[in-house]
């Protein structure tokens, strides 16, 4: 984050447009913005708590004993890639600070830092001033910070202060290979109707809060990234030479890339919906079904269990007619077989009685054996 170059460069502008007692008021109202120039007087200095030094190269990690592993993974990475897009190798001093904690983090950059800052590079003086160990997971992974805040200083040393906000940003973005910026476009509806800035627009887009922010720093890295494609296998190298040869990034773009800067401006917005309007869509109707099944879920689950309660309850009231049906069945039945006993005891009753009155009448014998046969 570039904050001596921008501080720099608006002065700069003011006091080619106003006289000098204009310009020097102007100056002293810019003291007081965010990312102004006590942030950078706050962060020259060498901590005096920073106890622990490594130097290799061009480089001079300070850090406290706690930091001391990530003050040395730190310079072996700096080291290892000291190169950037398109610029010539890096040759200036650099001093690297790891704070140990959020305190004196705020303390070395300076009360104008922005809240979501995860470090600081001051361009000017050549100076990083990281989070250490006790740094949350916000801050991001320190190997790809470093990268970042390197690319800003290294843009600063080859462009000065040429390069506006927007593409410090976005140049620093690509050269530490923070492809996830544009999952942003993935994943924001803004990419279906929100129109997409122009590259003065997303200037300002820098000094709104984190949410604002980080839509701008994903823009910017879209934006290089596009310059980047469009140079081929040269990159941003020729088109670098351009501007600085011209001080003028509408020369540049027309010397490197034969399109005027509005030109550019309709590719790069074409480009990036083509390639992300439809994604966006997508995956904001997944994420809208998402959460309506979220919210739905819970009342699906309440009606089959309020269902399943009136089902068991239509079941057993079933149940229950059915069983007092059988019951009334089997009393009647009974009832029924009681009623034929006591008939049929009384008819036996009757027909004993009408036994006894009737005279025993003798069974008639058969016949002798002489009378078999009678005469002819």
């Amino acid at each position: 984050m570039s904050v001596g170059a921008r501080v720099w460069r608006g002065a700069q502008r003011w006091l080619r447009r106003v006289s000098l007692t204009c310009a020097a008021l102007m100056c002293a109202a810019l003291m007081c913005v965010a990312l102004s120039a006590p942030g950078v007087a706050a962060a020259q200095p060498t901590p005096t708590d920073a106890t622990v030094q490594l130097r290799a190269g061009r480089f001079t990690v300070l850090a406290t004993p706690g930091d001391a592993r990530l003050a040395r993974t730190l310079l072996t990475a700096a080291q290892a890639r000291d190169t950037f897009p398109g610029l010539p190798r890096p040759t200036a001093a650099v001093r690297i600070a790891i704070a140990p904690d959020a305190a004196r983090f705020r303390a070395w950059v300076g009360e104008g830092a922005p809240e979501w800052g995860a470090a600081i590079a001051f361009p000017d003086a050549q100076y990083i001033v990281m989070q250490g160990r006790t740094a949350g997971s916000d801050a991001g992974d320190p190997l790809v910070v470093l990268r970042h805040e390197l690319a800003h200083l290294a843009l600063h040393e080859a462009m000065g202060p040429l390069p506006p906000r927007w593409f410090d940003e976005g140049y620093a973005s690509v050269s530490a290979g923070e492809f996830t910026r544009e999952q942003l476009f993935e994943t924001t509806f803004g990419m279906v109707w929100r129109t997409l800035p122009s590259l003065e627009a997303l200037e300002r887009g820098f000094v709104g809060g984190g949410v604002e922010a980080g839509w701008s720093y994903a823009m910017a890295h879209r934006v290089v990234s596009e310059l980047e494609q469009l140079g081929g296998s040269g990159g941003l190298a020729n088109f670098f030479a351009y501007w600085k040869a011209s001080g003028s990034f509408e020369k540049a773009i027309r010397g490197a890339f034969g399109m005027t800067g509005e030109a550019f401006e309709k590719h790069w917005q074409r480009q990036t919906r083509r390639r992300y309007g439809a994604l966006s869509v997508v995956t904001n109707v997944t994420a809208a079904v998402g959460m309506f099944g979220v919210v739905l879920l819970p009342l699906f689950l309440q009606k089959r269990r309020r269902d399943r309660r009136r089902l068991e309850a239509m079941r057993a009231a079933d149940a229950a007619q059915e069983a007092a049906a059988r019951a009334s069945a089997l009393q009647a039945l009974l009832d029924a077989t009681g009623a034929g006993t006591a008939d049929g005891a009384s008819a036996a009753a009757a027909m004993g009685a009408a036994d006894q009155a009737s005279p025993t009448v003798p069974a008639p014998l058969p016949p002798s054996g002489g009378d078999r046969y009678p005469p002819a």
